[in-house]
């Protein structure tokens, strides 16, 4: 089992086969270099209190939570009320239903989680919902009480074990259309169409998320370790470069610059070493 501790631990449920199961973030909170607010004068970091206006700092249990229910007004709730709420989903993820992972917009998805079986004796089950999904190519869905919230999750095989992504509600979807109204719906040129998809084409690969890493984390850090190697003492960063603005906006410059990038792409896949050093400029055009 992993070091860190499960976010949640219950039933994994498929018509009359319940599994044990554990819950593990799939993601990393401490990936990026997080940064505190500091009082300069002093070096020391800046603490918030919970305030009331006109009362000034209150304890801690002084605190309940609140529903705003008009303006002004609330019905408040107290841990143990709130705790009492009964959901069956607290303690059993249930797939009510199977769909083609196609069919999920990507809009809908929020966050992924590992899910394991609890212990050797849940393996055998958990093998067989883990292989039915895969050989079926179908995401399982069902609904999952975490942290005060009710999710829609999709489950789906991967590797050795099993994905749990929790999902958005259309509810908390935004329409599309205020924002896509304007544009219209008139089809590509064809020629130009034509000249994109060659494009798309010669830079398809599979997917391997370790080709691509975070520029930005990777110069902060590289800041962060240059100021801790000048022990504090001001230091400039590099020039940005200058924007880019493009120059003409009509369908030559548009196929111009595909076909440059186009035969570009060509060049520099089919050419050998030795040439690519030997073959003069060309100015662009």
């Amino acid at each position: 089992m992993p070091a860190s501790r499960p976010i949640w631990k219950g039933q994994l449920r498929l018509s009359l086969v319940s599994i044990g199961v554990e819950l593990y973030s799939a993601t990393k909170p401490n990936a990026k270099p997080a940064f505190r607010q500091i009082h300069e004068p002093t070096g020391k970091p800046i603490n918030y209190e919970k305030v009331v206006a006109g009362v000034g700092p209150v304890d801690k249990d002084e605190i309940m939570k609140g529903f705003e229910y008009e303006k002004g007004d609330y019905v408040l709730l107290t841990d143990d009320e709130i705790d009492a709420v009964k959901l069956e989903t607290r303690k059993t993820l249930e797939l009510t239903q199977f769909v083609g992972a196609a069919e999920i917009d990507p809009i809908y998805y929020d966050k992924p989680y590992f899910v394991v079986p609890s212990d050797e004796l849940a393996e055998d089950a958990f093998r067989v919902i883990r292989d039915a999904l895969r050989q079926s190519q179908k995401v399982g869905l069902g609904q999952l009480a975490l942290r005060g919230k009710e999710y829609l999750v999709a489950i789906k095989p991967t590797g050795t074990g099993l994905l749990l992504e929790t999902l958005h509600y259309e509810a908390e979807i935004r329409k599309s259309d205020p924002f896509f109204s304007e544009i219209s719906a008139k089809k590509a040129d064809p020629d130009l169409l034509e000249v994109a998809t060659a494009l798309i084409d010669k830079k398809t690969a599979k997917f391997d998320a370790g080709v691509f890493k975070d520029h930005y984390q990777a110069a902060l850090r590289e800041l962060i370790a240059r100021k801790l190697k000048a022990k504090g003492r001001k230091i400039s960063t590099k020039d940005e470069p200058p924007e880019h603005k493009p120059t003409g906006s009509n369908v030559v410059d548009l196929m111009a610059a595909l076909k440059s990038s186009l035969e570009g792409g060509a060049s520099k896949k089919s050419e050998p070493a030795s040439a690519k050093k030997a073959a003069p400029r060309k100015k662009a055009s």
